[in-house]
Order: C-alpha cells, then sequence, then structure tokens
C-alpha cells in the first residue's frame, strides 16, 4: 500500500510499505484524510528536535472503520467514520500517575517518535479509535489540533468570570478561542493577519487586535479596564508572544503556553512574583477534549472548509509542504486525501 515518507528535510517520497494486519483487540482503520501539522512542517524543515528520521507523518487523521480483530467491543463496527487518538502513554512515569497520560514523559506521538497515519491503512488499539456516526472522515481530520486548543483552555481552568486572550490564530490558537467562547469567557483574538482574525471572530472572539498594527497594551487596557486578561492562551511559540503574555497578564492571571520557542526567551521575572502567576504548559490533548471537539462539530457551526487550506493528494505530498512553507502563516490545514 501507498505511504508518504520524509526521508530527510526537504525530501519526501511516496513508497510501498506491507498493509498491517489485524491482530486480537485492534482495528485496522482505512484513511481518507490525514492533515498536516506544523510538526511536519518544521519536521520537513529540518527544525524538529524531536523527530526520528525517516517518518511517515501525519496524527491529525479522518477515518473510517475497515475491519475488526476479536475483542473489540460491539460499539465499533466496519464502515464508520472514525479518528484516533495518536499518543501512547507507558502508565508508570509521574505524569501517568497523576492522571495526565497526555503529558506522558514517554509518549510516542504518530508522525514524530514513530511511524504516522500518512498511509492507506493503519491497525490501531481499539481503545484509540473515536467513532460517531454523525461525523465524516472530513471533519474528524480537524478533531485532533482542536483538540490541543481545547486543552489548553481546560488548563487554564477558564470559565465564564474570564477575559481570555489567545495569542496566534492558526489552528490550535483557533481551538483555543472556540472552547474558551463555548465556556462563556470574554474572548480577545491576538494576531499579524486580519484573514485569520476574522475567522477568530467567527469562531466566537468577542475582540481581536492586529498585533503588526495596533497597540496591544492600549487595546487590552481599553477591554479590560486595565486589569489585563486573566487568562492568556500563547499559540505562536515565539520570544515576543512570550513575552506579551507575561507582561500583558492580570495579576494572579494564568498564562498557558502551547507554542514551542526555537530560542532562549528573556523575561521579566519580577511579574512572575508581583502578579503572582500560575504559568502553566499545555501538551497534546486528553480523550475529553477529544469528545469536546467532536461534540462541538456535531452543533454544525463550524466553518470546517475555511479551516482548510488544501487539498493534496499523495503524489503530491511533498509540494503540499513547499506551498505551506512558502507562506505559513496564511495556511491553516493542508490535507492528504487518500479516499
Amino acid at each position: 500500500m501507498k505511504a508518504v515518507k520524509i526521508i530527510q528535510a526537504g525530501d519526501v517520497k511516496l513508497v510501498e510499505i506491507p498493509k498491517p494486519e489485524v491482530k486480537p483487540g485492534h482495528v485496522l482503520v482505512k484513511i481518507h484524510y490525514v492533515g498536516y501539522c506544523g510538526s511536519d512542517l518544521n519536521t520537513f524543515g529540518g527544525k524538529n528536535p524531536m523527530v526520528q528520521l525517516p517518518v511517515i507523518p501525519g496524527h491529525e487523521i479522518g477515518a473510517s472503520i475497515a475491519a475488526t480483530g476479536t475483542d473489540v467491543p460491539d460499539h465499533i463496527q466496519a464502515g464508520m467514520a472514525c479518528t484516533v487518538n495518536p499518543y501512547t502513554s507507558c502508565g508508570s512515569c509521574s505524569s501517568c500517575r497523576n492522571g495526565r497520560p497526555n503529558a506522558c514523559r514517554y509518549n510516542q506521538t504518530f508522525g514524530v517518535q514513530r511511524d504516522g497515519a500518512m498511509t492507506e491503512y493503519i491497525a490501531v488499539p481499539w481503545q484509540k479509535v473515536l467513532v460517531d456516526s454523525s461525523l465524516s472522515p472530513f471533519d474528524f481530520t480537524l478533531v485532533e489540533p482542536m483538540s490541543v486548543g481545547f486543552h489548553a483552555v481546560a488548563r487554564g481552568g477558564v470559565s465564564d468570570l474570564d477575559t481570555v486572550m489567545v495569542i496566534g490564530c492558526g489552528m490550535i490558537g483557533l481551538g483555543a478561542v472556540v472552547r474558551a467562547a463555548l465556556r462563556g469567557a470574554r474572548v480577545v483574538a491576538v494576531d499579524v493577519d486580519d484573514t485569520k482574525l476574522t475567522l477568530a471572530k467567527e469562531l466566537g472572539a468577542h475582540y481581536t487586535i492586529n498585533s503588526s498594527t495596533e497597540n496591544v497594551h492600549e487595546k487590552l487596557a481599553e477591554i479590560t479596564g486595565g486589569h489585563g486578561p486573566d487568562v492568556v492562551v500563547e499559540a505562536v511559540g515565539a520570544p515576543v508572544t512570550y513575552q506579551m503574555a507575561v507582561n500583558e497578564v492580570a495579576f494572579t492571571g494564568r498564562v498557558v503556553c502551547i507554542g514551542y520557542a526555537k530560542q532562549e526567551v528573556a523575561f521579566e521575572t519580577k511579574y512572575f512574583v508581583q502578579k503572582e502567576l500560575d504559568i502553566r504548559g499545555s501538551r497534546n490533548a486528553m480523550p475529553e477534549d477529544f469528545r469536546a471537539v467532536m461534540e462541538y462539530m456535531k452543533r454544525g457551526t463550524c466553518p470546517k472548509e475555511k479551516l482548510v487550506s488544501a487539498v493534496f493528494s499523495p503524489e503530491k505530498a511533498q509540494e503540499a509542504l513547499e506551498f505551506w512553507q512558502k507562506d505559513p502563516g496564511k495556511v491553516f490545514r493542508i490535507l492528504i486525501q487518500f479516499a
């Protein structure tokens, strides 16, 4: 069967690999769409320190059940649309013992530390499959990336009493916008691109700030009465946005960090103490975050087509990454379509 493989930085090949067998307790999943993630773009650009090359990328999965092995529950049936939780957990590290397997010390994510789903079929334990007859494989491709933003909002303990600033309106940041709005918070979306800010408004943001043309501090003071936002979600991963998060968050506020900064960040650490800040990392997502995104998608209000910038065939997998690499700020998600 066909599979897309990143051989080395800048080099993607379409290869043939064996079709997986279905073992007891496992499910054979037929891939319809796989989204390219920012981690895949970094792998292609030689900027992903966690990846082990060569690797089959892909962990944003829209698929259907092709077959089930023995010992699989009856609620999982052939033909059902599904996605797959792409993370692993060891069950014994401190994260797992504390009930947070999403941050497992030994996690292996599809397409990073192990081969991913950018192929015609994968076989996975049934516990990793999420099915819902109300959603399509296309819908399911958006579940994993949005769940990362949903999880960040959970980490921030967001409620309807909060004003939440989301810095960065890519796919994950937009997930945070949606979840914060669903929780009843006032949401301020910040980005350098007006198109992304317009979409953030459509997804629930009450205010938008273009940080390249507007004074973020002055706008926030106007919105919050000078207090600053109660929660800031950093979804960019740049020194300037990390500093903005700490500088602008309210006293006793919460800063939730999703993005990885590629270089060291200098902070005014007095703010950590003076403001008595809670600074929290947010990694991957929990099963309940996946389910929450699925429930949101079932509302029918998500502008799905606007979140997918382009769809390519497996034969054009390298072209797809080159397309994204040329203007990364303009792309939400690129899908590779197998079916």
